[in-house]
């Protein structure tokens, strides 16, 4: 097995632990797995750091209740990898309950060799497929 193929295997090990996190509420784990500089873009364009988004998991805004994230690509670049992919979610946001199907790009960096989610974008996926 290759170096870039072994990488793209432990990202995807991370990004299913971080999304496992978020939905058994262990906002420790998911905090240590991100990078304190984390850029989080929310589907409907909403931006939160580290310290907003886990506030926000941690006092109920948002309350996921299921995700499933099917991996497209995976692309090693020497110490940051870049994920597309695709994010199905049931959740509370702000006491409603919704579901979201979205395109999602997550961008991981390499510090002390440690990997660490640096960004995250979501992007809501029309219901007919298209733009």
């Amino acid at each position: 097995m290759t170096n870039t193929q072994t990488i793209a295997d432990h990202i995807r090990e991370l990004e299913a632990r971080r999304f496992d996190a978020i939905v058994a509420e262990d906002f420790d784990t998911f905090a240590e797995l991100c990078d304190e500089r984390l850029s989080y873009t929310h589907s409907n364009g909403v931006r939160d750091t580290l310290e907003t988004y886990i506030i926000a998991c941690r006092t109920g805004y948002y309350d996921y209740h299921h995700v499933e994230h099917p991996i497209d690509d995976v692309l090693v670049l020497g110490d940051v990898v870049i994920v597309h992919g695709r994010m199905r979610a049931d959740l509370t946001v702000s006491g409603t309950r919704t579901n979201l199907h979205t395109q999602s790009m997550a961008v991981w960096v390499r510090s002390d060799e440690q990997w660490r989610l640096l960004a995250f974008q979501g992007t809501s996926i029309p219901t007919n497929g298209r733009g």
